[in-house]
């Protein structure tokens, strides 16, 4: 079972489960900005209802978690890290995840 914090939502476990999902051999894992996130999670597979600043948000969010990494600062692409692998294969606990006040 994974680990549950409380900034952690719906929209997360979606983005994290979508670019684990692309991941073509292990170790190969595909970056993406959160724009296409958006595009196929909302519109193209329907599984979440949110916008494209939330899940921009959310993306953002779990890179400062260790979760997604910004392979690209200047355009905005994200890739699962071997944290983001961890936490979806329910290898974290919960104290592991919680965020550092600034």
């Amino acid at each position: 079972m994974r680990a549950r914090v409380s900034w952690m939502n719906q929209a997360d476990d979606a983005i994290l489960e979508y670019l684990q999902e692309l991941e073509t051999e292990p170790g190969h894992r595909i970056s993406l900005p959160p724009t296409t996130v958006w595009y196929n999670l909302v519109e193209q597979l329907g599984v979440l209802d949110r916008s494209q600043n939330t899940i921009a948000r959310r993306m953002n969010i779990l890179s400062e978690a260790g979760l997604l990494e910004k392979t690209d600062e200047k355009r905005g692409y994200y890739r699962l890290t071997d944290r983001g692998i961890a936490y979806l294969e329910g290898e974290l606990e919960a104290a592991d995840l919680e965020l550092e006040d600034d």
